[in-house]
């Protein structure tokens, strides 16, 4: 998506990117849980990769939602992210045809998957998207918004600047004191 907005300063345009990629919940898989691993892989490598995937995140969940995701398979066969089976219709994988892994003749996997909320301060894996501007005058700006799949890119902005104006007002009440 590409939007031009104009009347604002450096600082304005910096705040909404860093609201939009910083600030914005986003589901994401944060722990796996294995029950069973016979592949040459570690652990770790594959939680990691499983925790890339693109989560859909619907507006009325909180942080303390949990969906669980299973994986269940045996080789010989690439696992791929549409693999993971979500426990809510409504929280499902953004884009099922991304490769996790391959298992060899034999080997299997079973595991849990939990996604929650997070923010992307807290780790890129719960980024939204990608954001940027480029400057087409002192006041005006050109952004840039990709969605990973998880929003549509103007419900990333909107919820962005939607968090930027409930901290302005914070910042208003706290300086009547």
């Amino acid at each position: 998506m590409r939007i031009d907005v104009s009347g604002i300063g450096y600082g304005i345009a910096n705040a909404i990117r860093r609201g939009a990629m910083g600030s914005v919940d986003c589901m994401a898989v944060d722990k796996v849980t294995f029950y069973e691993n016979t592949s040459a892989i570690f652990d770790e490598y594959i939680a990691h990769r499983i925790g890339l995937v693109p989560i859909t995140t619907p507006k009325d969940y909180d942080e303390k939602d949990t969906v669980v995701f299973t994986v269940e398979a045996e080789g010989p066969v690439t696992i791929y992210s549409r693999d993971m089976k979500s426990a809510n219709k409504e929280v499902q994988v953004a884009n099922g045809n991304i490769p996790v892994m391959k298992l060899a003749e034999g080997q299997k996997i079973r595991a849990d998957c939990n996604a929650v909320l997070g923010k992307g301060r807290r780790s890129t894996k719960f980024q939204p998207g990608i954001v940027t501007y480029k400057a087409k005058g002192d006041s005006d700006f050109e952004f840039y918004i990709e969605s990973f799949g998880q929003m549509p890119a103007n419900e990333i902005i909107r919820r962005a600047l939607d968090i930027i104006s409930t901290d302005l007002k914070e910042i208003h009440k706290e300086l009547k004191k």
